[in-house]
């Protein structure tokens, strides 16, 4: 079914997870309209998801629904405060291929049937901040710093050339024509040798060079973007000359666990969890799932855990030894580190045995096989008794 989730057709499932996080980037929030199908659509489960953007949604519309529900930017809500409808555009406002745009009508959707995903920064907010918003200020006066920059070089690069004279004497057969003003004119051509009469000589220009900061500024700037979107400077900018594993490792680890809190506390939370709800329930009304129990304890069937991507760290042999470390003094478990690396444990598990078996009936034969481990290892399995187990520990100590 994620291969049909998106009711465009241009995505899979996983695809909207990430069209949702960049709308939240960009906007600050995403709605996703929860859409039942019909049977003779085809679908394994008659349900899809369409995206609409912030824009559908009017801020401008504040006002008191007829029903006596308050609607403020486009959001109604009852008499306790909780969200029953959205009203959304029909259309939306800046496609200028529509003619009916300029109709400022809109249409009422139920609120369950509508996910509103965005970042909640402080209590009692209703819609989403862009996540750039912070960073739109000093990101327009870097343009504009480049701009005159730009300007500055092209105005540097006019290469002209100046012919005076200590005195003004008639014009001379072969010199340039003049212009209205009176100055003469003349071009520079590779190869040509001037030969200058008595009294003249030659000056070229030399704009001021004051773009001598311009680096640093460039640096300085991207640097407090960098801090106000809460993104390394080297993934803002791509530039690591000023960067070692130690500062990297360090920069990613503080990004890693603020990106955790997005994924958890804000795309599962207020995508992923309500989508999956919704799925199991729509499969199991049309017949796709066969739930014994499921109109009883529809609560029992939700329960599921979602594992985001991994992360690829700089040098990942160290941060694989560490882990086996860990998993050998019980510090984790063996399922969390493979969490960790974006699978689930039961499926690594089933494909090992699988591969296990096809090796066996394959007559093939590899270094290592999984779960097993090249040499001694750095725990002794069990504790030894000193009254039971000293003769036979000095026994194998002379035998090694």
């Amino acid at each position: 079914w994620t291969d049909e989730a998106d009711a465009d057709g241009l995505t899979d499932f996983y695809g909207l997870q990430a069209m949702v996080a960049r709308e939240m980037f960009v906007a600050g929030e995403c709605f996703v309209r929860l859409r039942s199908r019909r049977s003779e659509d085809g679908l394994l489960v008659p349900m899809q998801m369409q995206l609409l953007q912030s824009e559908m949604l009017p801020f401008e519309k504040t006002e008191t629904a007829a029903n006596g529900n308050r609607i403020r930017c486009g959001i109604e809500f009852d008499g306790i405060g909780r969200r029953v409808a959205y009203h959304f555009r029909r259309r939306h406002p800046g496609d200028s291929t529509d003619q009916r745009v300029a109709v400022p009508d809109t249409v009422r959707v139920p609120a369950g049937d509508v996910l509103h995903i965005y970042r909640p920064i402080d209590a009692g907010q209703i819609r989403g901040l862009p996540h750039v918003a912070p960073a739109m200020v000093r990101l327009f006066l870097l343009d504009q710093y480049d701009d005159a920059e730009l300007d500055r070089k092209k105005t540097a690069a006019m290469f002209a050339g100046f012919i005076t004279k200590t005195a003004p004497e008639e014009p001379l057969m072969g010199e340039g024509a003049a212009d209205p003003e009176g100055a003469t004119i003349a071009s520079l051509e590779p190869g040509t040798m001037q030969v200058l009469l008595p009294g003249e000589d030659v000056k070229f220009s030399s704009p001021a060079d004051v773009g001598g900061g311009y680096e640093a500024f460039q640096y300085r700037t991207l640097l407090a973007v960098s801090a106000s979107l809460g993104l390394p400077y080297h993934l803002v900018t791509g530039d690591v000359r000023q960067a070692n594993y130690s500062s990297l490792r360090a920069e990613l680890v503080e990004f890693r666990r603020r990106i955790g809190q997005f994924q958890h506390g804000v795309i599962v939370h207020q995508f992923c969890r309500p989508i999956w709800a919704r799925w199991m329930e729509t499969a199991a009304l049309s017949g796709a799932l066969d739930l014994p129990g499921f109109g009883a304890e529809p609560g029992r069937f939700r329960a599921a855990q979602w594992i985001p991507p991994r992360w690829d760290w700089v040098d990942p042999l160290k941060d694989i030894q560490a882990q086996v470390l860990a998993m050998e003094a019980g510090i984790t478990s063996r399922r969390k580190v493979v969490e960790a690396t974006g699978y689930d444990i039961e499926e690594v598990d089933r494909e090992n045995a699988a591969d296990a078996r096809r090796s066996a009936d394959l007559g093939l034969h590899y270094r290592t096989s999984p779960g097993e481990t090249q040499g001694a290892r750095a725990t002794p399995s069990r504790l030894l008794d000193p009254e039971t187990d000293g003769s036979d520990a000095s026994a194998q100590s002379e035998q090694e």
